[in-house]
């Protein structure tokens, strides 16, 4: 948004919501216009009607959006929530990354390829062991 952001009192806000045709909410403490979003919401769009006219914060937060969301709501800011209206931000949840996608775990690289490893030359040396020799019945032994 360029220049100066416009700033809403809480009851302006509700002003907006009032227009059904728009989709008006809060996330810690920035007003965000997602009409134009609606039928692009991977959640469907009754989730973004649900928080219409309302601080929407914990709801956002709850899911735990990507990155790239965050990012994307920056589109649809039209303002920021006036100073004696602001509540606490609500912190979002950490991402959880996942362990295998890791490159720090050096330990976890080397025991997947080493367990199964072992596991097939201990099947190996079992059959080679305790197998008994099979009998080629198309060919009998020999007599002497």
């Amino acid at each position: 948004m360029a220049g100066a952001k416009k700033v809403y009192r809480l009851a302006e806000v509700k002003e907006l919501a009032e227009d059904r045709n728009k989709c008006i909410m809060v996330i810690n403490n920035r007003v965000y216009d997602v009409t134009k979003f609606i039928d692009e919401h991977p959640g469907g769009e009754e989730v973004l009607k649900e928080q219409h006219g309302v601080d929407a914060s914990n709801a956002f937060e709850d899911v735990g959006h990507s990155t790239d969301a965050r990012e994307q709501m920056k589109g649809y800011e039209i303002g920021e929530v006036h100073p004696d209206d602001i509540k606490t931000k609500v912190k979002p949840r950490p991402l959880i990354v996942n362990p295998s996608n890791s490159s720090g775990n050096a330990a976890g690289s080397w025991v997947r390829f080493v367990i199964p490893l072992v596991i097939v030359i201990v099947a190996i040396i079992y059959f080679r062991l305790f197998s008994k020799p099979t009998v080629d019945t198309n060919n009998p032994p020999k007599a002497i």
